[in-house]
């Protein structure tokens, strides 16, 4: 297994890059690239060929555009699809919608034609792509459509979190489309229920582990408690 990352643009979005082993310039392997965000096609391209690697697909854990910026130009410039979840959907072509006022200067001049070719991500699908299993698991809260993907990464879980889940912390709910009860409820049913050792990959910062969230990130505490029945 090869993962590799980057952090793209102002806002430091970690871009990704899966494949079941590692390439060579002689030889590439094929790779998952997720969330190309801003200014990630120059950096992505370079991390491609420096780890002999060729994209098959890119994969969106939701529709914000720190995290999404640069899937047009990716997947036009490799020909290769996007996967996004359905209650994402729009949020390229109508940024101000799902970004709100307080982003505006940025996303307001910003508007952007989906990818040719988007498939839609459905709860519990397992996407093969690349020699890796992803499983999808639809985490709404800090946007409807977010979503985590869980693979196996040699000897341990891995989890691509999106901004579902931090070092420490969680995704903000306080953009349109954001809800705090959601948030709550898939950090219940969907994250905590996995192993400790499942090395989770966020979207900003430093990776980290189900296991040290759990001891110590105070969302995760709250989620614990939170009743059945809260969320969408």
């Amino acid at each position: 297994m090869l993962i590799r990352s980057f952090p793209a643009g102002a806002f430091g979005t970690n871009c990704y890059a899966v494949a079941a082993a590692p390439g060579s310039t002689g030889r590439r392997s094929e790779c998952v690239v997720v969330d190309p965000g801003m200014d990630a096609v120059e950096p992505l391209r370079q991390m491609l060929a420096d780890n002999g690697l060729a994209p098959v697909a890119v994969v969106l854990t939701h529709g914000h555009l720190d995290h999404t910026f640069s899937v047009l130009p990716v997947c036009d410039g490799y020909d290769i699809p996007a996967y996004l979840h359905p209650a994402d959907s729009g949020m390229l072509s109508d940024p101000m919608r799902w970004h709100g006022p307080a982003l505006a200067p940025l996303v307001g001049r910003v508007a952007l034609p989906d990818p040719a070719d988007v498939l839609p991500l459905a709860d519990g699908a397992t996407l093969s792509l690349a020699g890796v299993d992803l499983t999808v698991r639809h985490a709404p809260g800090h946007t409807q459509g977010s979503v985590v993907f869980s693979f196996d990464a040699d000897d341990a879980p891995a989890l691509l979190a999106g901004d579902v889940l931090f070092a420490g912390s969680v995704g903000r709910v306080d953009l349109p489309g954001g809800s705090w009860e959601s948030m709550l409820a898939s950090l219940r049913d969907v994250v905590l229920p996995m192993d400790d050792e499942t090395m989770v990959l966020p979207g900003h910062g430093p990776a980290t582990t189900i296991g040290r969230e759990r001891a110590t990130n105070p969302y995760l505490t709250e989620a614990a408690n939170a009743p059945k029945g809260r969320g969408l």
